[in-house]
């Protein structure tokens, strides 16, 4: 995806190696962040237009509307995505899949799965899976959240094909 970002600079940096001072500024400032328009902003692949600096009056500071290339991820209802589990409770389990954070709850569990309280790790188990702390799950998206700075999203694996990668 094509951005815009506004880079200020300090006069200290204007000189040879300007531009490459702001790209990394760029890097430093976008990367990692999540805009309610894009999503995630995973990573910054390159450069298109630095733009002419503008001086404004007063600090001496400069200012740079760059365009940029980069990866983004903006999840959807209804996608289907790898993750890993983060945390397991009686109320269902977090899992992330890169940045976002996933809630599966229990209803939302197939119900041959019970949570398991008297495991030495907090699961929920069936005859033939366990989901417990860092295991790797298929589930589906069933509704996403979008906030100024942050994505939340709550999934399932009560249909087929979801649940627990091998």
């Amino acid at each position: 995806k094509d951005l815009h970002h506004t880079i200020l600079l300090h006069p200290s940096y204007f000189g040879a190696r300007m531009h490459q001072h702001i790209e990394s500024k760029l890097h430093a400032d976008v990367e990692g962040t999540c805009s309610g328009e894009y999503g995630y902003i995973i990573a910054v692949l390159d450069v298109i237009d630095v733009g002419v600096g503008l001086v404004s009056v007063g600090a001496g500071h400069a200012e740079f509307t760059t365009t940029y290339r980069a990866i983004v991820f903006k999840p959807f209802k209804g996608e289907v995505l790898d993750s890993v589990v983060t945390s397991v409770n009686k109320m269902g389990f977090f899992a992330e899949v890169g940045p976002l954070q996933v809630f599966v709850s229990a209803h939302l569990i197939h119900p041959d799965m019970r949570f398991d309280s008297a495991a030495a790790n907090p699961c929920f188990a069936s005859s033939d899976q366990v989901i417990e702390k860092d295991t790797h799950v298929r589930l589906k998206l069933v509704g996403t959240r979008v906030d100024a700075t942050e994505i939340f999203a709550i999934g399932t694996i009560k249909e087929d094909h979801l649940g627990v990668i091998d």
